[in-house]
């Protein structure tokens, strides 16, 4: 199955992104195909360097894990907005369009939108 996570909320603050990566990651020990889509504020969780207190999620971890076997993309449009360049975010990710979005979701048998 090809599933698509659109992710709009921020990292920290609400617990939308978190609850989205946990589902990717779930998804993936099925062996799904899994595209994450980070929009709106949710760019910012994946930058680089978080720091985290002691016992606290860590998207930026949460992230490169989902990175490692599936696909994590981020609104271009939405990283210019937030003054986030491309060497600021972690590996794994990679800047994306609107075009791509829209590909993705053609393509995804399953669209989950947090």
């Amino acid at each position: 199955m090809k599933a698509l996570i659109i992710i709009n909320d921020p990292p920290y603050g609400t617990e939308r992104l978190y609850n989205g990566l946990r589902i990717a990651n779930a998804l993936l020990k099925h062996q799904s195909d899994v595209t994450v889509f980070l929009m709106a504020d949710a760019v910012t969780g994946a930058n680089k360097g978080q720091k985290t207190p002691d016992g606290f999620y860590n998207i930026g971890l949460m992230l490169k894990r989902v990175a490692t076997s599936g696909k994590v993309l981020l609104c271009g449009t939405c990283m210019d907005a937030r003054g986030i360049k491309d060497e600021d975010i972690i590996d794994g990710a990679q800047r994306s369009t609107m075009d791509e979005l829209a590909e993705a979701t053609i393509m995804a048998d399953k669209v989950l939108v947090f």
